[in-house]
């Protein structure tokens, strides 16, 4: 079994019809919020609460203006990529008007970017340089739906709360991750950390993102069973 098969999550052959009505509703569809995805990023992320478990992440970026960007993130590029979580990035201007409480749950994105872990495949540094600058200065907010790394066939449980790399103990990416991607595309992470040397480094990383690095706790979520309100309000 090839590792696009074993990607593909339990359940019958998509038939003849349905690759019909899927061909049909392409043609006739707009899916606009979809064509809006303007580019590929791959990099690498942590699990809050163990962030020994880490991940290859694939982000499809689209832009709601200058200040928010919303990406789909999968767990490869390939045709049998399963969207594994949802990653909201936003500049320095809107993390700064966050409550404290909110600012925990994000991450920095300056190592990130200075270290040459975030890369566009196929896209040439020179190209994506002036978007590097900026993109130096933002915070992200990710939730993983589905943690195919320990094998899950399907999304199982709550959504994980996910941390970006950071260039301490274990905010380390491991090397075999980095070759493994390096490999397949075709590229050095150490060579483009040396290219972006240059970029500045933000003046001021907020303390309450990487909230961990401070104060060495995660955040999980769980599941509790509540009471459901019985009374709808009237229309």
């Amino acid at each position: 079994m090839d590792k696009g098969e074993e990607q593909v999550p339990p359940g019958k052959a998509m038939s003849m019809e349905q690759h019909v009505l899927d061909r049909g509703a392409q043609m006739l569809q707009s899916l606009s919020p979809i064509k809006q995805m303007s580019q590929h990023v791959c990099t690498f992320a942590l699990y809050s609460h163990d962030m020994s478990r880490q991940i290859e992440t694939h982000h499809y970026v689209s832009r709601l203006n200058q200040d928010v960007l919303q990406c789909a993130v999968y767990d490869s590029d390939n045709s049998h990529g399963r969207l594994i979580g949802v990653e909201y990035i936003v500049s320095d201007t809107i993390f700064e008007s966050l409550p404290p409480d909110e600012q925990k749950l994000w991450h920095s994105h300056a190592y990130e970017i200075k270290s040459g872990l975030w890369v566009n495949p196929r896209i040439p540094e020179m190209v994506v340089k002036p978007e590097l600058k900026n993109l130096a200065k933002t915070y992200g907010k990710f939730w993983c739906t589905w943690q195919t790394d320990r094998g899950d066939k399907l999304p199982m449980g709550p959504p994980t709360l996910m941390m970006s790399p950071q260039g301490v103990s274990m905010g380390l990416v491991n090397p075999d991750l980095v070759a493994a991607r390096d490999t397949r595309y075709n590229i050095s992470t150490a060579a483009m950390k040396s290219g972006r040397a240059e970029l500045a480094e933000p003046e001021w990383i907020n303390p309450q993102a990487d909230y961990w690095k401070q104060h060495g706790k995660g955040f999980v979520v769980d599941v509790e069973s509540v009471e459901m309100k019985k009374i709808a309000p009237f229309p």
